[in-house]
């Protein structure tokens, strides 16, 4: 889970540098994407820790409202 989360969080930085210099936000439904799978990844590692806390939920709820705001900027383009 580590190396995905990772992986993802180098994907992101690079999506959002290249959207801050060349000024094209074509590609944000793509850097919303990603951002929701990295937190559905980070609430799926908290539950896996066995901390049925608020917090791994959270990570899971807001992922899943971040992926329903991202489908819906790809259908508008």
């Amino acid at each position: 889970m580590k190396i995905v989360r990772i992986i993802l969080a180098i994907i992101v930085l690079a999506l959002s540098a290249y959207l801050l210099i060349t000024e094209n936000f074509e590609f944000m439904p793509y850097l919303m994407l990603i951002s929701g799978a990295i937190m559905l990844v980070r609430g799926l590692a908290e539950l896996q820790k066995d901390r049925k806390g608020f917090g791994g939920y959270m990570f899971i709820i807001v992922s899943l409202f971040v992926f329903f705001v991202s489908i819906k900027g790809f259908l508008m383009n």
